[in-house]
């Protein structure tokens, strides 16, 4: 088990966890066999899975590069995952090499290994914590960021695996009022809307897939999505799919990820 001994002693590499799933699907290589397995499954019910996910981080990259055009240096990256190439410090500070990033996961593998990345990064950190502990992500963000000036808040892919039960708009909501106005908050979210009886059903299976890893999905419709940038200035092109949101190559694909961007007044 050669590939084990960085993984911290309080993992269970037997049970799927969405962060190296993902990982997976992004080409990465901090994942196991239990991850594999269950993205493998996925991807026989939905070959277009690896795209989606590769479409996801696209619009991150097209995020993080527009807030930097528009003066914010800082980033609070929630449910950021296993740093893969292209990630959030990597494109900020490669404009800005004193661009400061928090990245904030619950999975255990994806701090330790971005904070193993991160050793001789001062403007860029780790936390563990679920996204929903908002008053102990912000304490621990506020170590890094300066809260008095304009904080872009990043939850990719994230917010599908917090159930209503869980109060994700409050969550959000309650980032949001720590930052003050010229912040900006960006989301990609999962939906079904656009899919049809077939690949809805196929859509089912998957969610069982993942019911069966440390976090279920909770797929929202274009209003949930919307409702999240409640009070704020939505950037065109609004809550559109990952692809769609400012484009800087063609792609036709259709990918059921909601994607967009609002800014606190």
């Amino acid at each position: 088990m050669e590939e084990l001994k960085w993984v911290p002693s309080t993992v269970d590499v037997t049970r799927p966890s969405v962060a190296r799933m993902y990982d997976y699907y992004l080409g990465g290589s901090h994942n196991f066999e239990a991850d594999r397995a269950a993205a493998k499954q996925v991807e026989q019910i939905f070959p277009g899975v690896a795209q989606s996910a590769q479409a996801n981080r696209s619009f991150l990259r097209r995020v993080v590069r527009h807030l930097m055009t528009q003066g914010v240096d800082q980033f609070l990256d929630l449910g950021s995952g296993i740093p893969t190439v292209g990630n959030v410090h990597e494109i900020a500070q490669h404009d800005n090499p004193d661009a400061r990033v928090v990245y904030v996961d619950f999975e255990p593998v994806a701090v330790s290994h971005s904070n193993a990345l991160l050793a001789d990064n001062p403007n860029a950190t780790a936390i563990l914590a679920d996204l929903r502990a908002t008053s102990a992500v912000l304490d621990g963000a506020r170590e890094t960021l300066d809260f008095s000036r304009p904080v872009g808040v990043l939850v990719i892919a994230a917010l599908h695996f917090v159930p209503d039960t869980d109060s994700p708009y409050e969550a959000i909501a309650q980032y949001m009022a720590e930052l003050p106005a010229g912040s900006y908050l960006a989301i990609t979210h999962a939906t079904w809307d656009t899919l049809s009886e077939q690949e809805l059903a196929e859509a089912r299976q998957v969610a069982q897939i993942y019911s069966n890893s440390d976090n279920k999905l909770t797929m929202r419709t274009h209003t949930e999505v919307t409702r999240f940038f409640e009070g704020m200035e939505v950037l065109e092109p609004g809550v559109v799919a990952v692809n769609d949101w400012r484009p800087d190559s063609f792609d036709d694909a259709h990918i059921g990820i909601y994607g967009a961007v609002g800014r606190k007044s």
